[in-house]
This record gives structure tokens, sequence and C-alpha cells, in this order.
């Protein structure tokens, strides 16, 4: 690199930042219209599949907002198409069991009845620490209100416990995925 080009590759200039700032504006107001058509699900807990959608969406932004040679309409396909699926996805993932099985994590259940499942644990890679940071913030006292805990498809943790008293038993419906 010379000297000279040292201007070039730190200021940018205007007609390029123009771009830049017009190609974000545009490109955003595309996707905030594009998810609200979709709806919520677009960015809501995410699965694996929601995360790699999400992140397929940030490259997009990003290569629209920083490569004034890519097109904004090019951008606006590429995120189409991209919410599209995620749309068909979904679609196919709730008409067919088969589909949803093999696409998504099924829920595992950590604890029962007031007892760690270590084996799930393990199997989940998450640390007996995680689950007890979850206990905390459900405001657990002690294991025994616990009724059950379940590392959900979204990668949450639901906390179905008892009040002080513990006399409250757990609907079996709640665990259906058994």
């Amino acid at each position: 690199m010379k000297l000279s080009d040292i201007d070039t590759w730190l200021l940018p200039g205007f007609d390029t930042s123009l771009i830049i700032v017009i190609s974000v504006v545009v490109i955003f107001l595309i996707l905030i219209l594009v998810t609200r058509i979709a709806g919520l699900r677009t960015f809501a807990k995410m699965t694996s599949f929601d995360f790699a959608t999400t992140i397929a969406i940030g490259t997009i932004l990003g290569s629209i907002s920083l490569n004034p040679t890519v097109s904004i309409g090019n951008g606006a396909v590429g995120l189409i198409t991209i919410v599209c699926f995620q749309i068909g996805f979904a679609v196919v993932q709730r008409r067919s069991n088969k589909f949803r099985q093999c696409a998504t994590n099924e829920p595992v259940l950590l604890m029962k009845d007031g007892k760690i499942l270590e084996e799930n644990l393990s199997k989940t890679n998450l640390h007996r620490s995680e689950l007890m940071a979850k206990l905390r913030e459900a405001n657990v006292l002690q294991f025994s209100q616990v009724k059950a805990a379940v590392l959900e498809s979204t990668g949450d943790v639901s906390v179905l416990h008892t009040q002080e008293n513990g006399e409250e038993k757990l609907q079996p419906e709640i665990l259906d995925f058994l």
C-alpha cells in the first residue's frame, strides 16, 4: 500500500458514504416490512434454525450496508427468500411430526420431583451451576419445590415448581414430550 492510498483506506469518499447510509436505511425498512408481514416468529426465542436464519439476515444486512457494489434489490431478494424459507420451514414443521423431530431438538427433562437427572444434564452439555442459576431465577428455595425443570428446544430452561407449602400437583400433560 502506497502512502497516497492511506487516505482512501482510512476515509471513505462522500459518494460511498452516502450510498452506505441510503442502503442501511432502505434495507432496514425492507427488513421491518418483511418481518411485519412474516410475523413475530422471525425473531422470537430461537431454535438452532432460527439462530441460523438470524445470522443469515445479519450477513445480508452487513453486506448491503458496507458494500456499495451490492444492490439493495439483491439484498431485498435475499431477505425475502430467507424469511419465506423460514415461514415454509415453520409450516412444514407444524404439519409433520416426523419433520419436526428431525429438524428441531426435543425438550429434555433435567429435574423431576426435586431430583436432578444428572444423565440428562450431561447429555445436554448443561452444567449443574447453569441449572442452579435457572432455579434461582424461578425463586426456588428447595429442590423439593421443583416438580420439573425442562431444557426447551429454544435453549431456555423452564422450571415448574410449587410454592412453599408444596401442595400443588403437576398436570401430566405439561410434560407431554416424554
